[in-house]
């Protein structure tokens, strides 16, 4: 739709500035009402033509898209409803058929740790098909907010707070994430398309790949908690 939006807003910023260099009133030039414009029937009818060839055009790109979000998000056809938020210091739930995920957000991006992997943190998320999970979100800086639309799932990431809600991945394929809490410069940026629901053994083999990967930048990581607080802020030296 940009596609289409930019021409046309081109379009018109050019024809009044055109119209308001070319067609102004000069100094000393009299001031009177110009001869009688009649309207042209050709003209009339080619721009209601072309008005609706466009609206024709966003109304089926719009549709499309609806229906093929629709079908994608069978991948996490079972998701529940979200769970109530808790303050930091209540524990987060060990349970035995649940995998436990932790989502991180700051600016501008999201982090996942895997309590039940010793706690490792990925830049991306793998889920196992078939398998519930149980999230809980939470925020390192400010308030962003989870939404995996794919999987039928959405929760707000507020420092100090761990928002949890559940939902069982039905089939393997792709998901996308994206922030859907306005929260800087850069919010727009703040998505993943690489989010992935694999076969068991394909998540056990990623899962000890990450915890290779990022087990020396493990180290330096903070303990792991059901939430974080935002540093506080240092004035002068």
């Amino acid at each position: 739709m940009t596609a289409l939006a930019i021409p046309v807003f081109t379009g018109v910023v050019v024809l009044v500035l055109y119209s308001a260099i070319f067609f102004r009133r000069r100094a000393g030039e009299p001031l009177y009402d110009g001869p009688p414009v009649y309207g042209g029937a050709r003209l009339q009818l080619t721009w209601i033509v072309v008005s609706f060839v466009l609206v024709l055009v966003l109304a089926l790109l719009g549709i499309t898209t609806l229906v093929s979000s629709q079908a994608a998000q069978a991948v996490g056809a079972s998701g529940r409803a979200i769970g109530s938020g808790s303050e930091t210091g209540s524990p987060i739930k060990e349970t035995n058929n649940e995998l436990q995920v932790q989502v991180i957000a700051q600016q501008w991006y999201f982090t996942y740790r895997f309590p039940d992997y010793g706690g490792v943190e990925t830049t991306h998320l793998e889920l196992p098909v078939g398998v519930p999970v149980e999230f809980h979100v939470t925020s390192l800086d400010i308030i962003h907010s989870w939404w995996a639309y794919e999987l039928g799932v959405k929760a707000d990431a507020n420092p100090g707070v761990d928002n949890q809600f559940h939902a069982t991945p039905q089939r393997t394929g792709s998901f996308t994430v994206r922030c859907a809490e306005l929260c800087g410069i850069w919010h727009g940026e703040m998505a993943d398309t690489e989010g992935r629901v694999v076969s068991g053994s394909d998540f056990n083999s990623w899962i000890k790949q990450q915890q290779a990967t990022f087990a020396e930048i493990g180290k330096s990581l903070p303990s792991y908690a059901p939430s974080y607080f935002p540093e506080p802020l240092t004035k002068g030296t």
